[in-house]
């Protein structure tokens, strides 16, 4: 197996009292697309920043093709490509006046220059709008042109931080085909984002960070079958103290979890247990030896947000294990049931 595009060893960063980084450890392998989950805080942003040689770290180590971040930083930046949380485009000039510049920046030449933007500007459909003033833009035009510039050099690793978030549909979807198309050609792509699908669609593999540090690394489909099968059960308005106690029971039992009740909208919720498999039939058929009369049963495959809630407790106060999705499940258990 070939060395990883990507390499992190206890990495550590603090900002005064807050500890950003916390001895994280990294790998992201040659043309994969790696996402980077975590909750507001979690260290996502500024392990970005160190690798893209932005901010020094205390302590550890960071490799980016092979180069240290620190000592070889120069090396570093020729190989990567940035785009930030905002799109850092000139609004005073046109979309082919800024690739333009930006590629003799690089040392491209005038002429090459221009030749790459116009590469550029026809990737990502922009030729229509490259000769407009970029202030005239809109929001997914200009994150797509932010986009474009991170590649002028062509890098071989592309950091992209956030780079949906306030976009409508259409345009996440635009830069969502750009991302692939990237990867597609190779690129080693790491992509942090608060936008769950967005990671779902796009990653090879997901990194969830959690207070500077890496608590999970797995592909999508294996982080969500490790967190088992969420049920959900609904029981009618009016539903009796006792009946909901005894719905509680089958479902502590057959899951064993602990069942989520929310006794005002009647519902119940739970994570079955990976090793323990469970089929629908038998959850009807417990729940009404029991003598519970359920109006909805239903069991889903876990979702990413369900992932991230049972790994970070972000969104769900008190979450500390998988038993502790279920309490974020419930509002989706109720608005299954409704």
């Amino acid at each position: 197996m070939s060395d990883p595009v990507i390499a992190v060893r206890g990495l550590g960063k603090s900002f005064g009292a807050t500890r950003a980084l916390d001895g994280l450890d990294l790998d992201v392998p040659e043309g994969a697309v790696c996402g980077l989950l975590g909750p507001n805080g979690a260290g996502k942003t500024t392990l970005v920043r160190v690798l893209a040689t932005l901010v020094r770290p205390d302590r550890g180590e960071a490799r980016v093709g092979g180069r240290d971040v620190v000592k070889e930083a120069a090396a570093v930046r020729r190989q990567i490509g940035l785009a930030g949380q905002y799109a850092a485009v000139e609004e005073g000039v046109t979309g082919r006046e800024n690739l333009e510049l930006l590629g003799r920046l690089h040392h491209l030449g005038a002429a090459r220059a221009r030749v790459r933007a116009a590469e550029l500007l026809a990737e990502f459909r922009l030729e229509d709008a490259a000769d407009r003033l970029v202030r005239g833009w809109s929001g997914g035009m200009r994150r797509r042109l932010d986009l474009a510039a991170s590649l002028i050099t062509r890098p071989r690793v592309l950091f992209l931080d956030e780079p949906t978030t306030g976009l409508d549909p259409r345009s996440r979807r635009e830069i969502w085909s750009a991302v692939r198309e990237l990867a597609a050609q190779g690129t080693t792509v790491l992509l942090t984002t608060q936008y769950l699908d967005e990671a779902d669609r796009l990653a090879d593999r997901i990194t969830v960070l959690d207070r500077g540090t890496a608590v999970a690394d797995d592909t999508p489909q294996r982080l969500k079958a490790a967190i088992g099968t969420l049920v959900e059960v609904a029981l009618p308005a009016g539903a009796a103290d006792a009946e909901l106690e005894r719905a509680r029971a089958v479902l502590a039992v057959l899951t064993g979890g602990h069942p989520a009740v929310d006794a005002e909208q009647f519902r119940l919720s739970a994570v079955s247990d990976p090793a323990r498999p469970l089929a629908l039939p038998r959850l009807v058929r417990e729940l009404d030896a029991a003598g519970v009369t359920a109006l909805d049963v239903a069991l889903r495959t876990p979702s990413l947000d369900d992932v991230f809630l049972a790994l970070t407790g972000a969104g769900a106060e008190g979450v500390e294990s998988a038993g502790g999705v279920a309490g974020a499940a419930g509002v989706v258990a109720g608005e299954r049931a409704a």
